[in-house]
C-alpha cells in the first residue's frame, strides 16, 4: 500500500498486487498494508482488517466515544479485507474494530495492531514505528556471527522475571536491555533469546498464549523501548532471538478467535481446533490468508525490530494430527497418515520467506520427535529451519545426572546414544526453561549428594554441555545455581553471588563461554560430523568419558569427563605427541573445586591408545570436565 504524503490515502487503500499475494497466502509483509497507519501530521490513520464474513465494520476509537458504526471501513474488492481512512485519531489513540456479522456484533483488537494498552485492558493503541538504529556494526557482521561455524552460545530470559525493581515492579525494555548487556557480556554469551515479547493477557503464559502477533507487550513500555533493547545488545555485539508462536493462539473473546463471528483464523474442525494439551486454538494452516497473517509475523520482528532469529515453539504439535489426542480424537490425512501436511506446507514456506528476505538470520526449531529434515532445506524436503533443540540430549544427560553417582556405570548408554544420531540434524544443546518449572525444580536442585556435589555435579553438566558439538543454550538462573525453581512472579536469586560458591559456579559458565569462543575447534565445526571423534566410550565403570573436537584450523581439544565422585588417572589416545595444554578444569579452586588437575597440562608421547597414534597420562578430576588443546597434525 502507498500512502500519499499529506490528507487521505487514494482508492483501493490495500493495493491489488497486495490482496492477490494475501489470497494466495503468499504475503510477506501483510504489516504494511493491513492494521492501522498513522498519516504524515498525525491527525488521521488508515485502518484495514480482513474480516469477509462481516456485514459491516467499523473503528471504533478514542475520538469517536467508542460509537459503533461512527467511522465505517469499506470492502476492498472481494478480497474479504475492509478498510478506509479515519479522522481525528493520532499517536494513543485506543482503538478496535466493531464488526457486524449474523452472529451479532463484536468488538476485536486489530490482529495487526503495533501496540496495546498494558493488560488486563485489550484494546489496541496507534502508533508509529520509529527508532534511530545504531546497530549498523552488527547487521553488517550478523551473517559471519551466526554462520554454521560461529560460536553461538545463547542466554534465555524472561523479561518479567531476569531481574526486577526494589519494589517488585518490572524493569523497561530499555532498563533491562542495558542490565542485560552488563551481564550476559560478563558471562561471555554471544545471544540473548527473549520468551515471547508479544502481547499476551495472562501472564502466567510467559507469552506463550499469544494475542497480539505484532506488538510487543505493553508491560515493559512501548515499541520503541523493545527497539531501544535489542540495539543496546546490539552495539554489545549480542544477537537477540525472539520466541515466536505460530503453533497455538489465546481463546480470548477481544482478540483473534470467532474474529468476524466465524472460525477465521482457528480450524472449524472440532478434531482440529482446541489444542489438547493448551486449550488454545490451532491456527488453521490450510488457509492461504492465514499463512500469510503467520509468515508476515515472523518477517515484522526481523524487519521493524532486528531480530536475529526466532525460535518457533512447539513445532512438534503441529507436524503430528495427532499429537497429545487419543485414538479417535484426530482423523487421517487425505494420504492416510497422521502428518499435518498443511503446517507442513506453512512450516517450509516461513522458513523460505524469512531466508530469503533476511539472509543470515537463524530459525530455530523446538521439536521433540525424531522428525527427519528439520534442519534440513525445503528444497530437499527439509523443513527449512537453521538449528533444531536437542531435545533428546538434554533428556538423557539430565536423566543421568540426577541419578547417584553409584548407578550411572549402569546407565553408561544415557550419555554415548547421542552419538548415533549427533549428525542426522544441525543441533542446538539447549538446558532452557521448560526443565526448571512446574516442580521440576531447579538444574542445582536436580543434583545428587550434598551442596558441594550438587555444584560439582551441575558444573560438569555444563562442562560437557559447552564442549559437545552443537550450539548452546542456558535459562537464566542456571549460572547463578540457584536452589529454587524459576518463578515468573519474582526476579532471580541475584544475592546468590555474594557467596563464593555461587560466584565460582558464574565464572565457570563465563570460563566455558571464554574457551569456546577462543578455541575454533570447539565451534569451527560445530554443526559438522568431521568435528568430533569418540576416544573412550566404553569405561562405564570407570564413568569417564573422553572426545576429541577437531577444527579447520588444525587445532584439536580433548575433552574428558568423570561421572563419579572419585578422582582418576587415565592414559588417553590423541592425534600427535608433544604438548597438550589444559584449557578448562571444572575442578579448579577458582569454580568451588576441589583443586585436582594436571598442572596446566601434559606431554603426549608416541604410545599408540585408544585407536590414537599418540596418548598422554591425565587426571580426571571428580564430577568434573577436563579439557586439553593441542594439535591434530
Amino acid at each position: 500500500m502507498t500512502l500519499p504524503p499529506t490528507g487521505r490515502a487514494p482508492s483501493p487503500l490495500v493495493g491489488e498486487l497486495d490482496r492477490y499475494l494475501f489470497n494466495e497466502g503468499r504475503h510477506r509483509r501483510l504489516y504494511a498494508c493491513l492494521g492501522a497507519h498513522l498519516l504524515d501530521g498525525d491527525r488521521s490513520a488508515v485502518f484495514a482488517v480482513w474480516a469477509p464474513n462481516a456485514t459491516a465494520v467499523s473503528v471504533v476509537h478514542d475520538g469517536n466515544g467508542w460509537r459503533a458504526g461512527a467511522d465505517p471501513l469499506e470492502p476492498q474488492e472481494s478480497s474479504g479485507i475492509w478498510a478506509g481512512v479515519v479522522d481525528g485519531v493520532g499517536p494513543g489513540t485506543r482503538y478496535k474494530y466493531a464488526l457486524d456479522s449474523r452472529h451479532g456484533r463484536r468488538e476485536k483488537a486489530d490482529p495487526l495492531a503495533f501496540a496495546t494498552e498494558p493488560p488486563p485492558a485489550t484494546a489496541s493503541v496507534l502508533t508509529r514505528l520509529d527508532h534511530d538504529w545504531h546497530d549498523s556494526s552488527w547487521m553488517e557482521r550478523r551473517a559471519e556471527r551466526q554462520g554454521d561455524g560461529a560460536p553461538v552460545a545463547v542466554y534465555e530470559v524472561h523479561l518479567g522475571s531476569w531481574r526486577r525493581r526494589p519494589d517488585g515492579s518490572s524493569l523497561t525494555y530499555p532498563e533491562v536491555g542495558l542490565a542485560l548487556v552488563e551481564h550476559v557480556t560478563r558471562m561471555g554469551f554471544t545471544h540473548v533469546e527473549l520468551l515471547p515479547v508479544m502481547e499476551h493477557p495472562y501472564f502466567g503464559s510467559w507469552g506463550y498464549q499469544t494475542t497480539g502477533f505484532f506488538a510487543p507487550t505493553a508491560r515493559y513500555g512501548t515499541p520503541g523501548g523493545l527497539m531501544t533493547l535489542v540495539d543496546t545488545l546490539h552495539e554489545a555485539g549480542v544477537g537477540v532471538i525472539l520466541d515466536w508462536v505460530p503453533s497455538h493462539f489465546a481463546t480470548d473473546e477481544f482478540a483473534l478467535a470467532d474474529f468476524d463471528g466465524t472460525h477465521l483464523y482457528e480450524h472449524s474442525d472440532p478434531l482440529r481446533a482446541v489444542h489438547p494439551d493448551w486449550g488454545s486454538y490451532v491456527f488453521n494452516y490450510g488457509r492461504h490468508e492465514v499463512r500469510s497473517f503467520l509468515t508476515s509475523s515472523a518477517c515484522f520482528w526481523l524487519d521493524h525490530y532486528h531480530a536475529d532469529g526466532l525460535r518457533v515453539d512447539a513445532v512438534a504439535s503441529m507436524l503430528y494430527l495427532d499429537y497429545s489426542r487419543p485414538a479417535g480424537g484426530w482423523e487421517p490425512n487425505r494420504l492416510g497418515g497422521r502428518e499435518d501436511l498443511d503446517a507442513i506446507g506453512f512450516l517450509r514456506e516461513m522458513n523460505d520467506a524469512v531466508h530469503e528476505e533476511f539472509p543470515g538470520v537463524l530459525t530455530i526449531a523446538e521439536e521433540s520427535t525424531a522428525w527427519p529434515g528439520v534442519t534440513s532445506a525445503t528444497s530437499a524436503g527439509g523443513l527449512g529451519f537453521s538449528l533444531k533443540w536437542d531435545m533428546g540430549w538434554m533428556h538423557d544427560t539430565l536423566t543421568h545426572l540426577r541419578r547417584d553417582a553409584a548407578h550411572r556405570r549402569y546407565h553408561y548408554d544415557e550419555l554415548t546414544f547421542r552419538a548415533l544420531y549427533a549428525t542426522s540434524e544441525r543441533y542446538l544443546l539447549p538446558l532452557s526453561h521448560d526443565e526448571v518449572v512446574h516442580e521440576k525444580g531447579s538444574l542445582a536442585s536436580k543434583m545428587p549428594g550434598d551442596d558441594w556435589q550438587r555444584r560439582a555435579n551441575l558444573r560438569l553438566l555444563y562442562g560437557y554441555q559447552w564442549l559437545l558439538p552443537g550450539k548452546k543454550l542456558l535459562f537464566m538462573g542456571g549460572e547463578l545455581a540457584t536452589w529454587k525453581e524459576w518463578d515468573h512472579e519474582s526476579a532471580l536469586e541475584w544475592p546468590l553471588l555474594d557467596h563464593p560458591a555461587h560466584a565460582g559456579v558464574a565464572r565457570f559458565v563465563a570460563d566455558c563461554n571464554s574457551c569456546y569462543r577462543d578455541h575454533e575447534a570447539l565451534h569451527g565445526r560445530d554443526l559438522d560430523g568431521r568435528g568430533f571423534a569418540w576416544v573412550v566410550a566404553d569405561a562405564a565403570p570407570d564413568g569417564v568419558l573422553a572426545w576429541l573436537r577437531f577444527g579447520a584450523t588444525g587445532e584439536c581439544v580433548l575433552a574428558v569427563a568423570n561421572f563419579t565422585p572419585v578422582p582418576r588417572t587415565r592414559r588417553i589416545g590423541v592425534p600427535v605427541e608433544g604438548s597438550w595444554r589444559e584449557i578448562l578444569n571444572g575442578d579448579a579452586e577458582a569454580y568451588g573445586g576441589s583443586g585436582v588437575g594436571n598442572l596446566g597440562g601434559r606431554e603426549a608421547t608416541p604410545d599408540p591408545w585408544d585407536g590414537q597414534p599418540a596418548s598422554l597420562e591425565c587426571t580426571i578430576p571428580p564430577l568434573a570436565v577436563v579439557a586439553f588443546a593441542g594439535r591434530s597434525d
